[in-house]
């Protein structure tokens, strides 16, 4: 997809973050933008934000884990703009613990968001941008979603899900010849919020050491990590060349190919960047 200007294009997770930089960049390429987060005030806030720097912008309050919510969405963005061409499913949540000490409701709370949110946008939008004729799916998926990481079970679920999601969605749409793309972004250490998402459960869950260690020592890491702003520009490209992943630390490619060595004999898990 080359022309953005007049197009329309929906962002999930759009109060912040990565979301945020996403909606406030395709505005500046010309698109009419829809911004869905469940923080209504912050929504509110970027909604504000880009309006006063003269962008078409429409805010709408998404719970993405609830797949009426998804068709609200959807429906409150072609009968204000028409139509849909790009959709950005990128909202997420982590929740730390190790495999005994997670609740089932920190599953599916996780999952909902991650995995069901991303599964519900795909199945949405998709018919709305064959109407449109062309356009491009980006799924935010992590560099957990490429190799695991301990005591975020539920997260590195999800995020394989996400990425095996939106590999299916583009063979189907390679074998039909389809003017439509798909690209999963794949982010390493970005400095936003995702450490601070319980913010956002609709029913707290007690603190447990696990959570609170990962939550310390996870949000020192996306602190120094790269801008929202930087991955913004990295999925502007991939839309433009169609690329399919978007991988905002390209060294995770070494992690992978030691990864895929230690297949060799069946029996050794490579993990991290040691090797």
């Amino acid at each position: 997809m080359q022309e953005f200007e007049g197009r329309v294009a929906v962002v999930t997770g759009a109060a912040s973050g990565i979301g945020l930089a996403v909606a406030s960049r395709l505005a500046q390429e010309g698109m009419r933008v829809v911004l869905a987060d469940i923080e209504r005030g912050p929504l509110a806030d970027a909604v504000a934000k880009l309006e006063g720097a003269g962008h078409e912008v429409l805010g709408v309050p998404t719970d993405v884990s609830k797949w009426e919510d998804l068709q609200r969405l959807a429906d409150r963005t072609v009968s204000t703009f028409g139509q849909v061409n790009v959709v950005h499913n990128n909202a997420g949540v982590v929740r730390a613990g190790r495999l005994e000490e997670l609740t089932l409701a920190d599953w599916e709370w996780v999952i909902g968001v991650d995995l069901w949110s991303v599964i519900y946008g795909v199945k949405t939008f998709l018919p709305l941008i064959r109407k449109a004729g062309e356009g491009h799916i980006v799924n935010t998926a992590s560099s957990a979603g490429l190799q695991a990481s301990s005591e975020i079970g539920p997260y590195n679920v999800a995020k394989f899900g996400v990425v095996a999601l939106t590999e299916t969605l583009q063979l189907e749409l390679a074998a039909d010849q389809s003017a439509i793309g798909a690209s999963v972004l794949c982010p390493g250490a970005i400095d936003t919020q995702i450490t601070e998402s319980e913010r956002n459960r609709p029913e707290p869950a007690a603190e447990t050491e696990t959570n609170r260690r990962f939550s310390k020592m996870a949000g020192q890491v996306v602190g120094q990590g790269h801008s929202p702003e930087s991955v913004a520009e990295l999925v502007l490209a991939g839309i433009r060349d169609q690329s399919f992943w978007i991988l905002t630390h390209p060294e995770w490619i070494d992690v992978l190919r030691r990864r895929v060595e230690g297949m060799k004999d069946g029996r050794r898990l490579v993990t991290g960047f040691g090797g």
